[in-house]
């Protein structure tokens, strides 16, 4: 423990010591990471809702398939 000390000292000071930035983002960095984000978070949800889709979609296309081997049946049946 006795050498992680110095070192923890010193990070402590040299963040204490940091002035800030004077940085200026433009107006037009701003709207590209919102415009960023917005499509991250579309993305995302899109992902979301086909994987909570998939099963829907089976269902309902093994019920089209029940329904057309039935009237199939019937049609030979006649």
């Amino acid at each position: 423990m006795s050498t992680l000390q110095p070192v923890l000292l010193s990070l402590a000071l040299l963040l204490l010591g940091a002035g800030p930035a004077l940085a200026y983002i433009g107006p037009g960095a701003g709207i590209t990471m919102i415009g960023a984000l917005i499509g991250v978070v579309m993305a995302v949800l899109g992902a979301v809702a086909a994987i909570l889709f998939w099963p829907i979609r089976a269902f309902l296309r093994s019920r089209k398939a029940k329904a057309g081997a039935a009237a199939e049946d019937t049609a030979q049946s006649d």
